[in-house]
């Protein structure tokens, strides 16, 4: 690998892209941000979601002598690059909360004393001790911050774990700083570049232009109507979002009945189930995904022809990622928002459930500390498989008010919800080797696996020890289905203590645990979410009941293009263009509608692809002009 890096010195960007990737160019904005990184210059890249941002620092790693070190939230994602770029022959090694310690110490010191090139590394990590004592003795050429948004009080998903990532630049001084992002307003771009501690204001900015998304909003009275609308009419393959587990699964169900070919996804599934729900949509085996907004990571569809938001977003942030991720292929998309007159009041009513008093969110730290086990004064650094579904209904507490509240805690530097991630199998014995040896159960297949077991791990009569079931069935010739069989067998017989392989999120405690008494949740940092997080649910609430400015241009002055321009193809502009021509247009569609059948006043204006106000002026003065008129079944009917 060294001489390779060595060689990749000598390389192009252009080069390095196609020996190891096999492309031959790159997308827009990606050679200039590798060249200010190469040049040792910070930077802030401001791309798209679907932009190729990991691109922008794995380039400028190869080229550089040394390790660059990647800090991303998103364990599911940095898992997957990888595993993606060991495929490709690059050394590259994850660190996270999923790890036992053993893993962690040795993925430091590859990176330390090793040929990795690439080190992953949740922010949480950062300010452990192991970390920090492999750190001096790194070669950092690079920090790229993945995610840098929330590095920012501002930002829409600010995590107090990212503020550690400057601490970095005391023992790397030398090292150049990417902070990636796909949504930063301009203060939230000024944010991250002081927090990085940045040698000088730099920021590259994509275009958050997108003139092949056409944004539409709809308000309407009956949502599943104008929905099963668009999906006929678009056609393709779309996603619909919603905001609930059980609104999606409702919905997918009535879709289904329909007609339409349609699955859902949400967070409730197990992860074999959402993998193959999302192959089956990908592969187009499935033309229609409903889905809340777990569903978004990964996806790499370029021919999604529609996303329908069935529920508001929270921010202008979340929707022009979960927007952007239609058109992707360069060809005529739709982004369309459906929007009931209440819809606004239920956004407000959540952003205030997300507010829970003070005293309830101590009872919250309280009840998790029980539910883990976590005694006063321990679980420093410590990290917690967390069921928070089962957590609610134990508690008797709603998922919302527990998220806010944990999210608070976050801001305190209390414990931190970390992303669902992969937990591997754990095992410990609880007899002696000897009484090992007597046992008399599972046959000769119990045999072969306690020799497997003891040959390959150390010291697992004394503490747990992660195990890994497929590794065992490999070199025992037993199917992975045998091999938990005999582990469960030794559980229930109180030979070992077996935890199977599961997937949760993590609670990680970033201090000890306190009594309740000592707990101190600062208000300013109660009172600065509430701040933020009201800002941005009334910047979504004037893009929805906008009526008279381009839909892209308030998303891209939004994120600081002050030249931003009209866009041509979202709803206020099409019905902009239509109204210039004195009627006539939306005449014509009339006309068109009608005669195919008759059709209700409400019917004819959903049919018809134009503000609602025109439409309606329109249908009067064609029945006060006698061009139709209303039958006596009370529809719509072209008079002859």
């Amino acid at each position: 690998m060294n001489a390779t890096c060595e060689n990749n010195k000598r390389q192009s960007p252009e080069e390095i892209l196609k020996q190891w990737w096999g492309y031959g160019e790159f997308r827009p904005m990606q050679r200039e941000i590798i060249e200010s990184v190469m040049a040792g210059r910070d930077t802030l890249a401001l791309m798209p979601t679907g932009g190729g941002k990991s691109l922008t620092y794995q380039i400028p790693a190869l080229a550089s002598e040394g390790v660059t070190i990647v800090v991303t939230p998103l364990i599911a994602l940095m898992k997957d690059q990888v595993d993606g770029l060991r495929r490709r022959g690059i050394a590259a090694v994850a660190v996270h909360s999923g790890m036992d310690r053993n893993q962690i110490e040795a993925a430091l010191d590859n990176s330390t004393y090793g040929d990795v090139k690439l080190l992953y590394i949740a922010p949480e990590r950062l300010a452990t001790a192991a970390f920090r004592a492999r750190l001096r003795r790194m070669r950092v050429s690079i920090i790229a911050v993945d995610e840098a948004h929330c590095i920012s009080q501002w930002g829409y998903d600010f995590r107090p774990s990212y503020l550690r990532i400057a601490e970095l630049r005391e023992y790397a001084p030398e090292a150049t700083i990417l902070a990636l992002t796909a949504s930063a307003t301009e203060r939230v771009s000024h944010d991250i570049m002081y927090h990085l501690g940045f040698r000088g204001e730099n920021i590259l900015r994509s275009s958050f232009a997108r003139p092949n998304l056409s944004y539409v909003v709809r308000e309407v009275e009956d949502k599943y109507d104008h929905l099963l609308r668009v999906v006929r009419n678009v056609g393709g393959s779309g996603i619909i979002y919603m905001r609930t587990r059980e609104g999606c699964e409702r919905l997918a169900a009535q879709l289904k009945d329909d007609g339409v070919s349609v699955n859902f996804y949400h967070a409730g599934l197990p992860t074999t189930e959402r993998a193959l729900r999302q192959d089956d949509w990908q592969e187009d085996r499935v033309q229609v995904m409903v889905a809340t907004n777990a569903f978004g990571m990964g996806i790499d569809k370029a021919d999604v022809r529609f996303v329908i938001h069935y529920s508001m977003c929270d921010s202008l942030e979340a929707y022009y990622q979960e927007a952007g991720r239609a058109g992707r292929d360069g060809r005529r998309s739709y982004a369309v928002m459906l929007y009931g007159r209440e819809d606004a009041d239920k956004l407000l009513s959540l952003f205030r459930e997300e507010f829970p008093p003070i005293e309830d969110i101590k009872r919250v730290y309280e009840r998790v500390c029980n539910y883990l086990q976590v005694a006063i004064g321990d679980g420093c650094d410590s990290s917690y498989a967390f069921n928070i579904y089962d957590f609610c209904h134990k508690a008797g507490l709603s998922l919302t008010k527990v998220t806010s509240a944990l999210k608070i805690l976050e801001l305190n530097e209390l414990m931190t919800l970390i992303d669902e991630q992969d937990h591997p199998a754990r095992l410990m014995f609880t007899c002696s080797r000897d009484a090992l040896y007597r046992l008399n159960v599972g046959g000769n297949d119990m045999d072969t696996l306690l020799v497997a077991i003891l040959r390959t791990y150390n010291g697992i009569f004394s503490q747990f020890r992660y195990i890994d079931e497929l590794l065992l069935a490999s070199s025992t010739g037993l199917s992975p289905e045998r091999v938990h069989e005999l582990l469960s067998i030794l559980w229930r017989t109180r030979i070992a203590r077996y935890i199977p392989a599961s997937r949760s999120p993590m609670i990680y405690f970033d201090s000890e645990r306190l009594p309740t008494a000592d707990l101190f949740i600062t208000p300013d940092s109660y009172r600065r979410r509430y701040d933020v997080a009201l800002e941005r649910a009334q910047n979504m609430i004037r893009y929805v009941t906008n009526g008279d400015v381009c839909r892209s241009q308030i998303i891209e002055e939004y994120f600081g293009d002050k030249a931003a321009k009209p866009c041509g193809v979202c709803d206020i502009c099409l019905g902009r263009r239509r109204v210039s021509d004195d009627g006539s247009a939306i005449d014509n569609s009339i006309i068109n509608a009608l005669s195919h059948s008759e059709l209700s006043v409400k019917d004819l204006i959903n049919a018809i692809h134009s503000p609602v106000k025109r439409v309606a002026e329109r249908i009067d003065k064609m029945l006060s002009e006698g061009k139709i008129s209303m039958s006596e079944s009370g529809k719509l009917k072209i008079n002859t």
